[in-house]
């Protein structure tokens, strides 16, 4: 099974959501790190359930247990494992979906790829929850990065037809991303968190759920990070965004704008600033052009659909009477997981960008 990824900033994860414990293997980290884990512990907060109305009801700590790789506030360059320990546990909640499938999570695609013996309690290794170790070893990711002066931002864009005005560069400072990373609900017109509020308490007294759009930028690169083709910037970004559960879409700079565009007006023109770098009028490319890093901030949104389980009655069918059947899914879920999945998708995005600036450096002069 595909659980690993990176060539350099290597992971290995595993865990189900109701299992005893999930967790993580990071080997590549660079002997003698210093680890904040007060802000590890942050970045795993941000993304666990129970922190506001918005949310599960679930209460998971996040609480996790350096097991190797670790020692007097550093790392030791072997392999760092890390588990979490699962302490709120009800899978008599899904006694039900063992026959009947839910709409619009893989609890009938997991069952032919590994031929009905998948975990089907809380969706099992399926689950967001098993992203709790992606922020892990994003938030290591991420300390590494600020020391070269990689900063990573994200926000939420939009939810339904509330609409968030879109990041520019000088957003990006670490006083604004703090900022972030305290609210609730993370945007930068703070004026739309009633609206959004709003809308996920009606959607949720309707049994139902919503989706959304984040929007992440990266600065600090420099021009020339990554590879063209099978390796490129994007296609790395792409395949990790996609491996967070509920992601659907992918847009780098002015995204599916730009067929709307003509080539004068989408081709980035280029001019030294007055520190002598180069840099571009527009980032449309948002970054990447040819698999590598322009020197731009990468610039990329992501879309998320609603929360899969919900308690409003659906059609499925039932594996054992072969019958077509109703579901009603009972349980704790989430009405929204757009705000729990920022801090993944920043996690993700550290950890590819990581992998990557080590890559480069091995080829550097």
């Amino acid at each position: 099974m595909a659980a690993n990824f990176g060539k350099n900033y290597k992971i290995s994860i595993f865990g189900e959501s109701h299992g005893s414990a999930l967790g993580i293997n990071i080997d590549g980290i660079p002997a003698g790190t210093e680890l904040d884990l007060e802000f590890i512990s942050q970045e795993m907060r941000r993304r666990a359930p129970g922190r506001s109305k918005l949310t599960t009801p679930r209460v998971e700590k996040d609480e996790f247990e350096i097991l190797s790789g670790f020692f007097d506030g550093k790392t030791t360059g072997t392999p760092l494992a890390m588990i979490i320990r699962n302490s709120n546990q009800r899978s008599k909640d899904y006694s039900e979906l063992k026959r009947k499938p839910r709409p619009g999570h893989a609890d009938w695609s997991g069952f032919n790829r590994y031929n009905g013996f998948n975990d089907i309690r809380g969706s099992g290794h399926f689950s967001g929850r098993i992203t709790a170790s992606l922020v892990f070893a994003g938030a290591i990711a991420k300390q590494i990065l600020k020391e070269k002066g990689i900063l990573i931002a994200a926000h939420i864009k939009s939810v339904k037809d509330i609409e968030d005005r879109d990041f520019v560069e000088s957003d990006i400072t670490q006083e604004n991303i703090d900022k972030l990373r305290n609210m609730t609900l993370p945007v930068l017109n703070e004026e739309i968190v009633e609206k959004i509020e709003k809308v996920v308490e009606k959607t949720r007294e309707e049994k139902n759920s919503l989706g959304g759009i984040v929007e992440l930028m990266v600065t600090g690169l420099p021009a020339g990070i990554g590879d063209p083709y099978f390796e490129s910037m994007e296609s790395e970004l792409s395949r990790m965004i996609f491996s967070v559960p509920a992601t659907k879409g992918i847009e780098f700079g002015a995204g599916f704008g730009i067929t709307e565009m003509t080539g004068y007006e989408a081709n980035d023109e280029m001019f030294y600033d007055e520190k002598g770098n180069i840099k571009s009028f527009t980032n449309n490319n948002g970054g990447i052009i040819g698999g590598i890093t322009t020197g731009m901030p990468i610039s990329f949104k992501v879309a998320i659909k609603p929360t899969a389980s919900i308690e409003k009655a659906q059609k499925t069918v039932n594996l054992e009477t072969k019958q077509n059947d109703i579901l009603e899914v009972k349980g704790r879920h989430d009405p929204i997981i757009v705000p729990r999945v920022v801090p993944v998708l920043e996690a993700a995005t550290a950890i590819v960008i990581l992998d990557r600036v080590l890559e480069n450096n091995k080829y550097s002069k």
